[in-house]
């Protein structure tokens, strides 16, 4: 054999090496081609991993949303001063969207909903204002108008804050769903700040 066909031989040979050892670099620890690989669709849901005051937490701050909902598009269509209007205007708009979502939770939970406007089941005091429930509360906001109704509805709206920013304190100290705790410290810093805004608003009156 001449030297220069020894030379093609080799070369060929040589690339023929290289080849294989590309392909095996390519399946890591000798894995067949085509094989199963783990993937992040088989992890469990976020929204699965949730304990009791994470669904204490959703089922009642829904009903205590709905509560404030009802009273504030009462007050969007009777308040007399147009701050007080603007006021109800924006705790229904804020508060809707989080019904919606608190809802989301509980059924990707498969918890229970509690039933439209239950507040009879409410505890830790958060439909307690000044000793009324939600319907007794609406029957005393109904008799009244003009500057009264406006006052009326401040008074029962802080105090139903209050028990807002109570029962979202009890999600942060024990819950422990991520998005649910993110929800009880942004109702925390708004209504604690709608507080101080109602407590101007009635002094102004």
């Amino acid at each position: 054999m001449s030297t220069t066909l020894r030379r093609a031989v080799g070369a060929t040979a040589a690339l023929t090496l290289v080849t294989t050892l590309v392909a095996c670099a390519g399946d890591p620890a000798g894995t067949a081609a085509g094989a199963d690989r783990p993937t992040t669709s088989t992890a469990q849901p976020v929204d699965a991993r949730h304990d009791e005051t994470d669904t204490w937490f959703a089922q009642m701050m829904v009903v205590h949303h709905e509560g404030a909902v009802e009273m504030a598009e009462l007050a969007v269509d009777r308040a007399a001063t147009p701050e007080v209007r603007d006021l109800a205007q924006r705790i229904a708009d804020a508060q809707g969207p989080e019904i919606a979502l608190m809802s989301g939770w509980l059924a990707a939970w498969g918890e229970d909903a509690p039933g439209a406007m239950d507040h009879g089941g409410m505890d830790h005091g958060g439909m307690d204002m000044h000793g009324m429930g939600q319907d007794e509360a609406m029957g005393s906001l109904d008799g009244l108008d003009g500057v009264a109704f406006d006052r009326a509805f401040l008074d029962l709206m802080i105090a139903h804050h209050r028990g807002a920013v109570e029962m979202a304190e009890t999600e942060l100290a024990d819950g422990t769903h991520p998005d649910a705790l993110r929800l009880a410290r942004t109702i925390v810093d708004d209504q604690t700040a709608e507080i101080t805004e109602m407590q101007n608003l009635l002094n102004a009156l």
